[in-house]
């Protein structure tokens, strides 16, 4: 649609900055006028803000704060990754709405979810990393690991509208590449297979499903919406459109949804 809102289903979603910041902040007047004791969070948080700009770095910045590294200086660094984190992050947040069923609105995965958080520091963090700024990115990426057990290499490229769902566990080796509208869950692994250097890390294409606990090593591809099943692992390509499963996987069927990500279907092929 023009207006920057997606349909899905029945449901308009917006997925501009400004008409997911306006979401935002009616259900956060909501939640503070329903709740008391909600009334300072939402204001700190989000009714303060003129936008998402302002709000994104102020939440992200008090995530990571530490005496070393204060919410000033880590404010800064995410307003300074400009309107394209903030864009990637819109993006990210709507992606979560749509296909969490835990997630009634926008408000919570904004609010709480660490793998949103995670998501959009490594964005902070690959920016700097492209721009030079290394040890600063891999402070980033340390800082992560440690508050929200979720670490990925500020190296890899991430397309938009990516999903991680829980956080806990996630791991993203160096030369790994997430492409758009990837749904991972908690306990993934885009590792390598050993202490080799250079290209080493698997690549993951557009819509693919991650299941949770899955292991995917080495400078493989997993294809364009393919499906790899929960607590597989995996040590070849995968094609196009495939479900994998086992240890080690192996195909098990073929796509059912037009794309596994957005679906979130964990489930296999009967019989499997």
């Amino acid at each position: 649609m023009d207006d920057g809102r997606l349909t899905i289903g029945a449901a308009e979603l917006p997925e501009t900055p400004a008409a997911l910041w306006d979401g935002l902040l009616a259900e956060a007047a909501a939640a503070a006028a329903a709740d008391p004791v909600l009334r300072g969070l939402m204001e700190l948080a989000v009714l303060r803000h003129r936008d998402m700009e302002a709000g994104l770095a102020a939440l992200l910045s008090r995530k990571l704060a530490e005496p070393l590294m204060p919410a000033e200086r880590l404010e800064d660094l995410v307003r300074e990754a400009g309107a394209e984190v903030v864009a990637l992050a819109a993006s990210d947040l709507a992606a979560t709405r749509r296909r969490d069923p835990a997630a009634n609105g926008v408000l919570t995965p904004f609010l709480y979810y660490k793998g949103f958080h995670a998501l959009e520091w490594h964005r902070v963090a690959h920016g700097l990393w492209r721009d030079g700024r290394r040890d600063l990115a891999l402070y980033l990426q340390s800082r992560c690991s440690e508050v929200f057990a979720v670490d990925i290499h500020p190296a890899v490229p991430v397309g938009r509208g990516v999903f991680i769902d829980h956080g806990t566990g996630v791991v993203v080796g160096e030369t790994a590449v997430i492409g758009n509208d990837v749904s991972i869950l908690q306990g993934v692994t885009l590792g390598g297979t050993g202490k080799e250097r250079g290209d080493r890390h698997p690549k993951v294409r557009d819509g693919v499903l991650l299941s949770a606990g899955a292991k995917v090593l080495g400078n493989i591809e997993i294809g364009r919406g393919a499906k790899v099943g929960a607590g597989s692992v995996v040590l070849a390509d995968v094609p196009n459109c495939a479900t994998v499963a086992g240890v080690p996987a192996r195909v098990v069927g073929w796509c059912r949804d037009a794309v596994p990500a957005l679906a979130m279907d964990q489930s296999l092929p009967a019989g499997q």
